[in-house]
């Protein structure tokens, strides 16, 4: 039986971020469009983060009856591990989905924007067939389109539709921003599980691209993710605080590029992670200054 601090490590609370982010941005881009509502905000943050921890679980028990997991490095993996069965990680996964879509629905109930339902029905079976099922789009280097797709469009855009009826150009760079950031936060994970993942049959980007490109997409990644604010500047200038993150991003991106251990890239998870969040409130400040200006 896994203690509650295992479970608490299975979570993988440093993933996190990179599903409050959107929240924050997509919330902040509503503000600028004079349509802010705190109820719904909280409900998508609920959704998103209940999601990416139920995400979370489920790569954990696909990965773990695979095999994936036996020889990683990293952060403890549940059923890899052997500290749960199998059915309890799933289990949980399956507690956490459903949770999101009550969530999920009484946000649509309030907005009456119906025709959500089926994004969020969308979101869940992403979310499971990610590393679940008989053909896990993961294991097929489609990962990361789902995380762009889910974690940087529809949670951002989501989010801002759900308070404002519209979305913003603003709001869409922002998507983008916190896309590719949430990407590149994925590509160093699977960098990291290069050796293992390509022994277990999982073809990630990772492994499609090689050590070496997949180390530079990171940095391509972060590099257009805090560069594209400059289309917005013309007529919001503040958006360019967001270039005050660039310092955060010298020394994960050169333990990427520089890093021979695996283990090495470890705390490029956190720094990303951090990098993200300080993305979506640097970019949401700057969004809040331009409208007061």
């Amino acid at each position: 039986m896994a203690t509650a601090a295992q479970w608490i490590q299975g979570a993988r609370l440093r993933t996190l971020p990179a599903a409050i982010a959107p929240v924050l941005i997509g919330s902040a881009a509503a503000y600028e469009l004079q349509a802010f509502r705190l109820p719904n905000a909280i409900l998508a943050a609920l959704v998103a983060l209940l999601l990416q921890i139920g995400v979370n679980y489920a790569n954990d028990y696909s990965d773990g009856i695979r095999g994936t997991d036996e020889d990683r490095v990293g952060p403890l993996r549940l059923v890899g591990s052997g500290a749960a069965k199998p059915e309890q990680v799933k289990w949980a996964a399956f507690a956490l989905f459903g949770a999101a879509m009550v969530c999920g629905l009484i946000l649509v109930i309030i907005t009456q924007t119906w025709w959500l339902i089926l994004v969020g029905i969308g979101c869940v079976l992403a979310a499971w067939g990610y590393t679940g099922g008989k053909n896990p789009y993961g294991y097929m280097g489609l990962g990361d389109v789902f995380v762009f797709v889910f974690f940087g469009l529809v949670a951002t855009l989501g989010t801002t539709y759900t308070q404002a009826g519209q979305v913003s150009l603003a709001a869409v760079i922002g998507a983008i921003g916190t896309g590719l950031i949430a990407c590149a936060l994925l590509m160093a994970n699977n960098v990291r599980d290069i050796p293992t993942d390509t022994a277990a049959g999982k073809r990630t980007l990772a492994v499609r691209l090689g050590d070496r490109h997949a180390r530079e997409s990171y940095v391509l990644m972060l590099a257009v993710a805090i560069l594209l604010v400059i289309v917005l500047a013309p007529t919001k200038p503040w958006m360019l605080i967001v270039l005050l993150l660039i310092p955060a991003c010298l020394m994960p991106a050169w333990l990427m590029v520089n890093g021979k251990k695996r283990k090495s890239l470890i705390p490029v998870l956190k720094q990303t992670g951090l990098i993200n969040l300080g993305y979506s409130l640097l970019f949401s400040l700057g969004l809040i200054l331009s409208r007061g200006f």
